[in-house]
């Protein structure tokens, strides 16, 4: 096989972090290459490089055989190299047509003027060709859901026809609709002597896509697999240095909690995404939500927290409506979106001030006077016991891995201690040790009293945590399942689908 894609001697500083130490990496026409390792292992570093976003220090590139210095991520793509981001990369303000071929129009442009129309027609092929034909182009992508916006990424990338492929935790953001046209890119490009790199988290999806498996840690290149050489215990030691200690998800299966009950959604209805929907929850419970991406789950994570208003019925805590965000905090609820990025964290502040900034009526004076003092202390605290990985509290969240970032989240709401949590795909795109954690500090808020809404696309998540599970599909309720260790997906799936 001939090698189109090679890294050699790569490295890169974040101030005093080092990002990738010397990092070597060959990729083959004809292969899908993954890469795995814990949040700030290096493994986007290495790839955004190469995919133009961002400038090595020092090391070389190349593209079948020649040097490889792309200026940005569009000069990247026209030659060959096309990068899907695991967050969002759309516009929101203009057309899914701009978006796919944003600072793109000179072919659609006569004069001073661009023809709209033929550019939507155009973008229109473009979605249909990887199967996302549901999507008008004509439509604004602000009016779109994450997935939507995501399959209009891939859309804008697979236009190009690019050679070399890098899919970065994208499927994390996808239902299984989606998760397959990616899957069906990879497998063509494959089959045409192209080269797909491929990270996830996922490592049965990893091992089921990837002809080989390289294992970063602290950007550094540990091992490399091949697939006759895939063992995921093997692979998890590379990835954390040891073997993970303790149980991943609960290992108890009583089910207990108490018959207090401390949130109540009452005949809920707004649109098509929720239908006369009503539940309770109780105190020391962690309520599973589950279904397919457009069953009107996350709109219903946002109901709860006041974000969006139901059409008719009301959520109820401590015999107080819930109408609006700050009502909801005051009552003791915290909420981490699924669109992480634009929902739950401000990425051009500090990890002080995102932290901060739910907390301010636990320790400025009088709700009024900040002391600087009090407020680092509020801050380091969350830092320290979510082992969050960054130079100091004053870190802009943007260079942080998605899963410290996602750690912040956590924090903003752990510091206030909120009493009812609703947590929105909670371990998208984080890797298993950082999993792991969370999963230990979801069951340990259960055990304190604190209440859960998990809220999920991943069923071994959704079996692995909750004390009771609700399925939903179109807006509805269709089944409850209690805890149980012969609790199947095939049980959850039958009612989702």
């Amino acid at each position: 096989m001939n090698s189109n894609v090679e890294i050699r001697k790569l490295s890169k500083r974040f101030g005093p972090t080092v990002a990738l130490d010397n990092v070597d990496i060959c990729a083959y026409e004809g292969e899908i290459l993954g890469l795995i390792g814990e949040n700030g292992s290096g493994k986007s570093t290495v790839t955004s490089i190469y995919a133009g976003m961002q400038k090595c220090d020092s090391g070389e590139m190349y593209f079948y055989g020649e040097r490889w210095e792309p200026s940005s991520m569009t000069d990247a793509l026209k030659k060959g190299v096309g990068m899907i981001i695991q967050e969002n990369g759309t516009v929101p303000g203009i057309s899914v047509a701009a978006n796919i071929y944003l600072g793109e129009t000179d072919e659609f442009t006569k004069g001073f003027l661009v023809d709209g129309k033929k550019m939507t027609e155009k973008a229109q092929e473009a979605l249909n060709r990887i199967g996302a034909d549901h999507i008008d182009a004509g439509a604004l992508t602000g009016s779109l859901d994450f997935q939507d916006r995501k399959l209009i990424e891939i859309a804008k990338v697979m236009a190009k026809e690019p050679k070399v492929l890098v899919v970065d935790e994208t499927t994390t953001a996808l239902s299984q609709k989606g998760r397959d046209i990616i899957y069906d890119i990879m497998k063509k490009m494959k089959e045409e002597g192209k080269t797909v790199i491929f990270i996830s988290h996922d490592l049965d999806e990893i091992m089921t896509r990837c002809d080989r498996l390289t294992v970063l840690r602290d950007g550094k290149i540990i091992r490399t697999f091949s697939s006759d050489e895939f063992d995921e215990d093997a692979i998890k030691a590379s990835m954390i240095g040891r073997e993970l200690q303790g149980s991943y998800y609960r290992d108890d299966y009583d089910g207990k909690t108490s018959d207090e009950i401390v949130l109540k959604a009452v005949d809920l209805n707004l649109a098509d995404q929720m239908i006369d929907l009503s539940f309770d929850l109780h105190k020391g419970e962690i309520l599973g939500i589950g279904g397919l991406s457009h069953c009107g789950m996350h709109t219903l994570g946002k109901v709860l927290f006041g974000a969006v208003h139901p059409e008719k019925g009301e959520v109820r805590v401590n015999d107080v409506s819930i109408r609006n965000e700050a009502k909801a905090m005051k009552e003791g609820l915290g909420y981490v979106a699924k669109d992480r990025d634009t929902e739950s964290l401000c990425l051009e502040a500090s990890i002080k001030d995102n932290i901060a900034i739910a907390g301010l009526d636990k320790f400025a004076v009088s709700n009024t006077f900040i002391l600087p003092s009090r407020e680092n202390r509020y801050v380091k605290k969350q830092i320290d016991s979510l082992s969050i990985k960054c130079a100091g509290a004053d870190q802009y969240v943007n260079a942080l891995s998605g899963g410290n970032k996602q750690k912040v989240a956590f924090g903003k709401w752990i510091g206030r201690d909120s009493s009812i949590l609703i947590l929105d795909c909670p371990t998208r795109g984080v890797d298993i040790g950082v999993k792991q954690a969370m999963y230990q500090l979801m069951y340990q808020m259960k055990k304190e009293g604190k209440a859960i809404v998990l809220i999920s696309e991943e069923m071994a998540e959704l079996i692995g945590m909750s004390d009771r599970l609700l399925v939903m599909k179109d807006g509805r309720i269709q089944k409850e399942f209690m805890r149980s260790p012969q609790l199947s997906e095939s049980d959850i799936i039958e009612y989702m689908i």
